[in-house]
């Protein structure tokens, strides 16, 4: 989410892969936060060595995080932000547009080419030459590392998208998604499925992965267009939301009907259903296209409009809650009822900027009194995590990437293990 000059210096927000994490860029540097409490949001790393960062992500809960400034667009800073020290940092052609990690890849992604790393060493695998113009860089990454499919567009006039595997190094399928070229794309945490809108912003699709079978369609609006900024998938895939420019953010149940219809008690929406269908065959495409299409099973109402932001659904302390960070510097969390939908209730909102402490008085007069059922698990916040280190990030090598201003070269690290040397976390980064 790239917000220019909107916001307190916010240049960037995104979560790591589980949604356990929220890293924001800004024009002193970027800030690393725990979004595994609902009540608490800890900033577990602060670093103001880099100015202007439009693209930051971090790997899981490792160390391991990925950085690149506005004053250096053409380069890729590696970091172990626990220690304070520089891994690597590599020079690309051209300005780096998106970054995307798993535990097997690191994929670099510029408006024409598209760079794979081996995250363990961090060797140039594969680049990707010539690929359609991607100006806003969009791409995904399947957080599934045993898979590591990557999807990015094929084309920059309608919709395709290409499925290519990253482990294998090899193009999968390419799927027609849209008549409209592409605005978000992203995939299941199985990898085993993958979501896009186009930029109309009016219809969502999901398919299936490695096949690129439609599975589902889902109608946000025919009302007006909109950009559609982030799609995200619950961890287990049952629900997809999306967020875009406008105050209303999406959710979507991923739900097969019962294909026999005879064996369900009949309702007057079941009736109606079938007369629908009959009827479609005699409609144009369009009408008889948003007849069969699920609406929205959730929504969320934004206190805000007209900005970017970020959304992502996770299990924090055990219950189903929607995130979504805005480009003013807030992240909201919302809670989200899995069996009848419906209008999702705000519980809590953190300020990415200065002390949640100084709206405490506000913010408590607005928010409804939280469910009893979130009380019940208050014991179980998060691991506690380590204060910020403040070490120089020095860097590892002069051999550990390209220098500054060369084109990526093709070439190992120079010899000596580099570790992230934290006892739960993956990788450790190790040098062959």
């Amino acid at each position: 989410m790239e917000t220019g000059d909107v916001g307190p210096g916010l240049c960037c927000a995104s979560f790591n892969q589980d949604s356990t994490s929220l890293a924001v860029g800004t024009k002193t540097g970027y800030r690393l936060f725990s979004v595994t409490s609902v009540d608490k949001l800890d900033c577990i790393h602060e670093s103001t060595e880099t100015p202007d960062v439009y693209i930051v992500e971090r790997l899981f809960s490792s160390s391991l995080v990925v950085v690149v400034s506005q004053s250096v667009p053409r380069r890729m800073n590696v970091y172990h932000f626990k220690k304070g020290t520089e891994i690597c940092n590599y020079s690309y052609s051209n300005n780096i547009l998106a970054v995307r990690l798993n535990r097997q890849r690191l994929v670099v992604c510029l408006e024409e080419s598209i760079y794979i790393h081996n995250i363990k060493d961090m060797k140039l695998l594969k680049t990707l030459l010539n690929t359609p113009s991607n100006p806003s860089g969009l791409c995904a990454l399947s957080i599934n590392h045993s898979n590591s499919f990557l999807a990015y567009p094929g084309s920059d006039t309608i919709g395709e998208i290409i499925v290519y595997d990253a482990n294998n190094l090899s193009t999968v399928t390419m799927i027609p998604a849209h008549d409209s070229p592409l605005a978000a794309i992203t995939f299941s945490a199985s990898g085993t499925k993958l979501a896009s809108a186009s930029e109309r912003g009016t219809v969502i699709r999901v398919f299936s992965i490695p096949e690129g079978l439609r599975l589902f369609e889902f109608r946000r609006g025919m009302k007006r267009y909109v950009n559609i900024s982030s799609l995200s998938f619950s961890p287990d895939a049952q629900f997809l939301c999306a967020s875009s420019n406008t105050e209303t953010v999406h959710i979507f149940k991923l739900e097969q009907h019962s294909p026999s219809g005879e064996e369900e008690a009949p309702s007057w929406s079941a009736y109606v259903g079938k007369m629908f269908t009959a009827a479609s065959s005699y409609l144009p495409a369009q009408v008889s296209g948003m007849m069969s299409q699920d609406r929205a099973f959730a929504t969320v109402r934004l206190q805000m409009t007209g900005q970017k932001n970020v959304c992502a659904l996770a299990i924090i302390q055990k219950l189903p809650r929607l995130l979504v960070a805005s480009s003013d510097g807030q992240l909201f969390i919302y809670n989200i009822d899995p069996q009848d939908g419906g209008e999702c209730t705000l519980v809590q909102k953190h300020r990415l900027f200065g002390s949640d402490k100084d709206l405490e008085e506000t913010e408590k007069s607005e928010l409804p009194e939280p469910p009893q059922a979130c009380q019940s698990y208050a014991a179980t916040v998060a691991i506690p995590t380590s204060g910020p280190v403040t070490a120089t990030l020095t860097g590892y090598s002069e051999d550990g990437g390209a220098k500054k201003g060369e084109v990526i070269p093709e070439h190992e690290f120079a010899a000596g293990p580099v570790c992230l040397d934290d006892e739960t976390e993956f990788p450790p980064v190790s040098i062959r």
